[in-house]
């Protein structure tokens, strides 16, 4: 009985010891657990990258009493290399991926005791690098998304300032155009129409009276857009009104012009039609540079092209002598000069208008007055274009005798 006893007893020591271990082992592994989860959870309470990683490393070393540990990011990130970090030279690397995408690599290394890492140390790491590479990519994108929001302010705060300058603009731009058409007793009737593509453009008109007996009109189409060709169209017409006078043709003027705007060489260039009308006898001075074609409207609904000598766009080149051609107005005969915007505005065919389509309109405005031919020609463009945008600036002057 004794013996047997005796086995008993060893059998429940033995049971005792195994059961001791057991629970010190499950003891190990609850701490880990929960060391896990506590350095996990930190690893999510920024979403500042440099906090995060910060705070990680500290993680990664308390969790496998490591004596130093970084974080490198990047593509180029690998668990290899393993240097600059305290302790005797042994280290541990595992990588950090979220998403199917590799982001970096966590290092830590010297063991504070003097041991290598342990198996157990290389899945502890493994597994906070899962919730830490989460943490990572999410800071990532919360800092990209902080990036890109302040791209969209600036942007937004650029565009808001440019249209405003560009409204300011708009305004200057139309400070160099006749703001009243003339008095209903003169015995002329002129109208005119800017209608840019952008904000600001390119395209001008002026008409004024030089004395009693005549009157000066213009018209012309900068070659290009925006606010160089504004500037260049303020500079055009400041040219024209300071140097045009009795004493000189149009032809005359538009030397004048020229030789200025290319001694300043703008690099830009203009195509202009001016003009002059003899108010009592109806006879009209025109000069060309480089410009569309101008029609006569006939009292009676014909239609005459003005076949003029053609010039040079004014800023080409100096010292070009510009002609000068006379036609007649009889009394209610109407002078229309206008912008290659009407002839070539185009349809979502990218068919133009055309200057055939403009003769045969032209045709049909028996009896309107100058302001009415503008209105009606534009209603027409427009219906051609059936909703295809503007692409080039519009203008059209009428001048019709009364």
């Amino acid at each position: 009985m004794s013996e047997i006893a005796l086995i008993v007893g060893a059998a429940g020591l033995g049971l005792a010891v195994y059961t001791a271990l057991r629970n010190r082992r499950l003891a190990v592994r609850l701490k880990r657990a929960e060391q896990l989860f506590e350095h996990a959870t930190k690893a999510h309470a920024s979403l500042k990258q440099a906090e995060l990683l910060e705070s990680a490393e500290t993680s990664a070393k308390q969790l496998v009493r490591a004596g130093g540990a970084t974080i490198r990011l990047g593509p180029g990130s690998d668990e290899g290399g393993y240097d600059g970090l305290a302790g005797n030279g042994d280290a541990l690397a595992v990588p950090i991926e979220a998403r199917g995408r590799r982001l970096g690599v966590l290092q830590v290394g010297g063991k504070r005791d003097g041991a290598a890492f342990s198996p157990a140390d290389r899945e502890l790491l493994a597994r906070f690098a899962e919730p830490l590479a989460l943490a990572v990519d999410n800071a990532m994108l919360f800092e990209a998304l902080e990036r890109s929001v302040g791209e969209l302010h600036s942007a937004t705060a650029l565009k808001e300032r440019l249209e405003s300058e560009l409204q300011i603009a708009g305004s200057i731009q139309l400070s160099f155009l006749p703001t009243t058409m003339p008095s209903a007793n003169e015995p002329f009737d002129v109208c005119a129409l800017l209608r840019s593509a952008k904000e600001v453009g390119g395209d001008f008109y002026n008409f004024f009276k030089i004395d009693d007996s005549h009157l000066f009109f213009t018209l012309g189409d900068v070659s290009d857009k925006g606010i160089p060709a504004a500037l260049f169209m303020a500079m055009t017409l400041s040219l024209i009104k300071g140097k045009m006078g009795p004493e000189l043709s149009p032809g005359e003027l538009l030397e004048k012009v020229n030789d200025e705007l290319c001694a300043d060489n703008a690099q830009l260039f203009a195509t202009i039609v001016c003009g002059v009308l003899h108010i009592d006898t109806g006879e009209v001075v025109l000069s060309d540079g480089g410009h569309c074609t101008p029609y006569v409207v006939k009292a009676d609904g014909g239609v005459l092209p003005i076949k003029l000598k053609k010039g040079i766009p004014l800023g080409s080149f100096p010292e070009f002598a510009y002609h000068d051609q006379t036609v007649m107005l009889e009394k209610g005969d109407r002078l229309v000069v206008y912008t290659d915007g009407i002839t070539e505005a185009e349809n979502a065919a990218q068919e133009q208008y055309s200057a055939g389509r403009l003769q045969t309109f032209l045709s049909q405005t028996k009896g309107y007055s100058s302001a009415e031919i503008i209105d009606a020609l534009l209603m027409d463009v427009f219906m051609f274009a059936d909703g295809a945008p503007q692409s080039d600036d519009i203008a059209v002057l009428c001048l019709m005798r009364r």
